[in-house]
């Protein structure tokens, strides 16, 4: 190419392609989104989480002759050292396991419930329209150390004080952070939070030295006496004396009274593949209901991140999300819909609401048939059991408060509760909140096929379908399914009553092309005017190919994670 002509392209450059991608906000040097990362493939076994120390630790479980669940419950206990903004044993978590001696998936909810003390009048004579995310009232009972004691119990071959000691051992000792989000005012405030989290009072940096003995302490009190140490022995009464110190209503009978649950998770089948999620009181039936909407359009015919297909999946979503805000709860308090919600027939009646040519600005939830911050990880072991895990404090630090003898973060999850009396999620004594973290998992043949999760509170079911689809839609593998662009719809009715008119702001991540993003305006979206710089979601996966006896596995560029095994 002659010199005078590099010159005319690049004028053309300049004049033409430049201001068009300054119109859409997008900043130019990071237009196009390639592949990131190669396929991690081993022939025994393989862990993959959003923290690199927690991925090590899993592995040195399976090494030592531990199952996948083992390796799950060490890899936690390291994350909630390593990211306690996003996890930690103040919180929850919710399981799906394939168990491959039985051939049969098993679910478990290790959700907590409100205070049996709070009620929606106690929150409203103390002047609350709103839980509020960073008052003791949003506290529910921490499920998670419950739900590791529940998984070994049934499923696992190591002793609790085995799998705690890695971390007990790094907490000591310390470890430099990684991805740490610098909190805010609303955690700083706290006395407490700037003893364990904080240094001089001053937030740590990215590979700082970090430690933390308290946390060493609490989990070496779980190592010796299990579970009763943190309900009803001296974790729960630290816990208790706490609350009451900051005006919080957890009691000894809360903690006392806490159980997890043994769930069925159920499924839908899309284009040949049963993609399983767990009932309510999460939100992964709306990733079914999505699926079940967008199957009755010829998908893999508009492209990838065609308009025509963004179109689809944002409608879909917004009809998924409007029954999501209208029915998912506590199934001990309300009988959830779940089979009609997921069925066919509902998803036909639902599909013929979307206009191709407009983005709806009303999200109506529909009438089903009656029916008969976060991390995420995933673990494969030898035998071919393969867990899929998800565990969260909901808002960054939880609710901020930390309880300085024992090292962690208290969840906010009763945030989430509605303050409607004629809500189903509707604040009431010992009850499980409405909950944004959902495993999934998808089967073909009656064979486990795919372990896999995308954090991210709201984006999640968003995130799931657009992993999916890539995959089974667009045939690309299981990293190339992650890496790809994004989009992010937020807005419609919320669980907590609240509503959100006007169709939402669409958020559209580096490479989705400004034209596309110009014929979504065109369609009615209201196109989020920095959208780019949203969070997009944090994708981990395991695949079984067992024809050749091998494990996949992939891990989002996004986060800081990785996927390995041996």
């Amino acid at each position: 190419m002659s010199t005078s002509v590099r010159g005319i392209v690049c004028l053309l450059i300049v004049l033409i392609v430049l201001p068009a991608l300054a119109q859409q906000n997008y900043p130019s040097s990071r237009f196009m989104m390639g592949p990131t990362r190669s396929i991690v493939s081993t022939p025994n076994a393989m862990v993959a989480t959003s923290q690199p120390l927690a991925v090590q630790v899993g592995l040195e479980i399976l090494k030592g002759g531990g199952n996948a669940i083992d390796a799950a419950v060490a890899a936690n206990a390291m994350i909630g050292l390593c990211e306690p903004q996003s996890c930690g044993i103040g919180g929850d978590l919710f399981v799906i396991y394939w168990d491959n001696a039985s051939q049969k998936l098993y679910g478990l909810n290790a959700s907590g419930r409100s205070p049996y003390a709070l009620s929606m009048d106690v929150a409203r004579d103390a002047g609350f329209e709103m839980l509020p995310v960073h008052h003791p009232y949003s506290w529910s009972v921490p499920g998670a150390v419950d739900g590791w004691a529940m998984l070994l119990e049934r499923f696992g071959t190591m002793k609790m004080a085995d799998l705690l000691q890695p971390s007990i051992g790094y907490a000591e000792q310390g470890f430099p952070l990684r991805g740490y989000t610098h909190p805010d005012s609303n955690y700083t405030r706290h006395k407490e939070f700037r003893w364990v989290f904080m240094r001089d009072g001053q937030p740590y940096a990215n590979g700082d030295l970090f430690r933390n003995p308290v946390l060493a302490a609490t989990y070496r009190k779980i190592a010796k006496s299990g579970r009763d140490a943190f309900y009803k022995g001296e974790i729960a009464r630290e816990l208790v004396d706490f609350s009451r110190a900051k005006g919080g209503l957890l009691s000894m009978k809360d903690l006392e009274d806490h159980r997890g649950e043994w769930v069925e998770p159920v499924s839908v089948n899309y284009r040949g593949y049963d993609v399983w999620e767990l009932p309510p009181n999460g939100q992964g039936i709306a990733t079914l209901q999505m699926l079940k909407i967008l199957e009755g359009f010829d998908i893999a015919s508009l492209g990838h991140n065609s308009p025509e297909y963004l179109h689809l999946l944002v409608e879909a979503k917004k009809l998924a999300f409007a029954d999501r805000a209208r029915f998912y709860t506590d199934m001990d308090f309300y009988d959830v819909p779940v089979a009609g919600l997921i069925s066919e027939e509902y998803a036909a009646g639902r599909r013929k609401l979307i206009d191709l040519h407009r983005a709806a600005t009303d999200d109506p939830c529909g009438e089903p048939p009656g029916h008969g911050d976060t991390i995420y990880l995933t673990v494969a072991d030898k035998d071919h059991n393969m867990v899929s895990f998800i565990q969260s404090n909901y808002w960054g630090f939880g609710s901020g408060y930390v309880p300085a003898k024992l090292g962690f973060a208290l969840q906010n999850r009763g945030a989430l509760f509605a303050m409607d009396s004629g809500h189903p999620n509707r604040l009431e004594p010992h009850k499980r909140p409405f909950h944004t973290i959902i495993p999934s998992f998808v089967t073909r043949g009656g064979k486990p096929w795919l372990s896999f999760g995308v954090m991210g509170g709201d984006m999640q079911p968003q995130g799931q379908v657009q992993v999916l689809v890539n995959m089974i839609d667009f045939g690309m593998d299981i990293q190339q399914a992650g890496d790809a662009p994004r989009i992010r719809h937020s807005g419609s009715s919320q669980p907590t009553g609240a509503v959100m008119v006007g169709g939402g702001l669409l958020a559209c991540e580096i490479g989705i092309a400004p034209s596309v993003v110009r014929q979504l305006q065109r369609l009615g979206h209201s196109i989020h005017p920095d959208g780019y710089n949203n969070f997009f979601g944090g994708y981990q996966a395991i695949m079984l190919d067992s024809g050749h006896g091998m494990y996949h596995g992939a891990s989002d560029p996004r986060r800081a994670g990785c996927a390995f095994g041996y």
